[in-house]
């Protein structure tokens, strides 16, 4: 199969790790190099200068959560970047650990493989998630007045609940006393 690119990476994005392999083609052979970064700001740096000391070129990531989007952006500039969709990647067999994973979608990539997923401009990225977040807030305040409104037509219920019930009491005691006997 013909390689597309010769220096590509491969990456698999966890919360405290990313797990990366080098790919490079080297005579027509192709070499891998496995490295794990923490997902600290200096951790990323650290992974975009070993991808750049070795000159690759393209990067791929599978878009799972909300993990990839700080690699992304660090990356950013810096390398050709593909995110893949995770179930697109996952649907070819072959691969058993964390570290196949990099290695896999670093070789998927090499030859062309993957589709890349729609990743929006940074502005409307940070637009996007200014949207949501206000849509969520929106929902709780919604969720709290409604819990609010029922705790109060509860114990309204239960006042009217209880004044009838010392209404009752007292007319059946008149009624009593009022009867012979």
């Amino acid at each position: 199969m013909k390689t597309l690119h010769k220096r590509c990476a491969g990456l698999d994005v966890h919360k405290k790790e990313v797990v990366a392999c080098l790919r490079l083609a080297i005579r027509g052979k192709a070499t891998h190099e496995v490295r794990r970064f923490p997902t600290t700001t200096l951790g990323l740096l650290e992974l975009a200068d070993w991808l750049e000391q070795a000159g690759c070129t393209h990067v791929a990531m599978e878009a799972t959560g909300i993990y990839w989007k700080p690699v992304w952006h660090i990356l950013e500039g810096r390398f050709q970047q593909i995110l893949a969709n995770a179930a697109h990647i996952k649907g070819v067999p072959g691969r058993k650990s964390d570290m196949n994973d990099a290695a896999w979608t670093a070789d998927l990539l090499a030859h062309g493989l993957i589709r890349a997923s729609f990743v929006p401009p940074q502005p409307i990225q940070e637009l996007r998630d200014l949207t949501l977040g206000q849509e969520a807030l929106t929902r709780e305040i919604v969720q709290h007045t409604q819990r609010i409104r029922w705790y109060r037509e509860a114990q309204t219920a239960e006042a009217r609940w209880a004044d009838g019930t010392r209404r009752s009491a007292s007319a059946l005691m008149r009624l009593e006393s009022a009867l012979p006997g």
